[in-house]
């Protein structure tokens, strides 16, 4: 009787749980502890796992959690997540409900949200907190400055709602060159909370502040910091390079093995559209990971893997699940080697914010853009 082998394709995302723990204490002492820290764990914490960062991350003492979307929220309360929940994205209509029944706060920005969850909280005899989004400059979402003083008479209106937050977002707190614009969304959120309290709310939670705005901008440190990449180890590209800045560790890696080794001439083709033809005799390996597992196929033909502590760069152009890479100049190379596309092999390392600058995106990107067939693997430390 043949013993079957378990075995499914390398292609891991490594997630080092005890960095992520650095990096919040690392934050914390840098900002200080005047005020409260919100991790922002959307979009499954920009890729890392939300559940799992939101453990590790309630157990090391922040005081909330930021979502993007009500479902994000819910996941983490089956989880087991105690913690407040601010919802970024408030709600859409029909998911009263759903804000109710698992404790998550919305942020609010217009009255029909504000009147569809009163009816709810009304016909349940039950009071809800909200927060209040402001739009200083932004440009997406929030009730704009001017709108202001209208709108907090209205929301008076709703007996059941309890203004808890006043929040906008910075736009270019990563420029310093741009500070006076900053400075000007902290004041007009200054005056759009003084308006706030004049109609007779009574906000606890004032915020503004996303991760280069608490690092770089000590005024934007209200009662609440959001912080987001940071958590990651994502602050290379996201931190003004001019500012002081915590001592950050990545917290994700990517890697995967070699599938399969072949011998070509000068003169082969290689990839989708012939967009690479050898130049000489080469070793070519072939990797299972493309564009659905985070490699953005704008690195075609210009990133590069790290092989055996060496660089192999990418050659023709990165298909949905695999990728072509060159390993001529890596002496021994063999079938299932390991393959690093993101972190540390030997003395070589490659950042995310390294294929973000070589893709003309940020490090956000790469990470939120790892797809879900890509399995996470989590490391405590202990």
């Amino acid at each position: 009787m043949h013993q079957h082998l378990r075995q499914s394709r390398p292609t891991t995302s490594f997630i080092d749980l005890s960095n992520l723990s650095f990096n919040y204490g690392s934050a914390r002492s840098f900002i200080g502890h005047e005020c409260e820290v919100m991790a922002v764990v959307k979009a499954d914490a920009y890729g890392h796992g939300a559940v799992e960062c939101a453990r590790t991350l309630e157990a090391d003492g922040v005081d909330w959690f930021a979502v993007a979307l009500p479902e994000e929220g819910v996941e983490l309360r089956k989880a087991g997540i105690a913690l407040p929940i601010l919802c970024l994205g408030g709600f859409w209509p029909g998911q009263e409900s759903t804000i109710i029944d698992n404790a998550i706060t919305p942020v609010i920005a217009d009255l029909d949200r504000a009147a569809r969850l009163q009816s709810e909280a009304g016909r349940r005899g039950v009071s809800v907190a909200y927060h209040v989004k402001v739009d200083t400059g932004m440009g997406r979402i929030g009730i704009l400055p001017s709108e202001v003083p209208s709108f907090s008479r209205a929301l008076m209106t709703f007996p059941d709602l309890r203004l808890e937050g006043v929040m906008s977002h910075l736009a270019v707190a990563d420029d310093l060159g741009q500070t006076e614009f900053t400075a000007s969304q902290i004041e007009a959120l200054d005056s759009a909370t003084d308006a706030f309290r004049e109609a007779g709310h009574g906000p606890i939670y004032i915020d503004i502040a996303n991760s280069p705005g608490a690092v770089a901008h000590p005024s934007a440190r209200k009662k609440i910091v959001r912080l987001g990449g940071i958590l990651y180890g994502l602050g290379g590209d996201v931190l003004p390079k001019q500012a002081p800045a915590p001592e950050l560790r990545p917290v994700m890696s990517l890697r995967t093995k070699i599938s399969g080794i072949k011998d070509f001439p000068a003169g082969a083709p290689l990839g989708y559209g012939k967009t690479y033809v050898t130049d000489r005799p080469s070793k070519i390996a072939t990797i299972p990971i493309g564009y659905h597992d985070g490699l953005p196929r704008v690195l075609s033909n210009r990133g590069t893997v790290l092989v055996r502590g060496r660089r192999a760069p990418i050659r023709g152009r990165i298909s949905m699940d695999w990728t072509i890479i060159d390993v001529t100049e890596i002496p021994g190379v063999e079938l299932y080697d390991d393959v690093t596309v993101i972190g540390a092999d030997l003395d070589e390392r490659i950042l995310a914010e390294d294929l973000a600058i070589e893709a003309g995106t940020i490090s956000y990107e790469i990470t939120c853009g790892i797809g879900a067939r890509v399995p996470r693997s989590y490391d405590s430390g202990e």
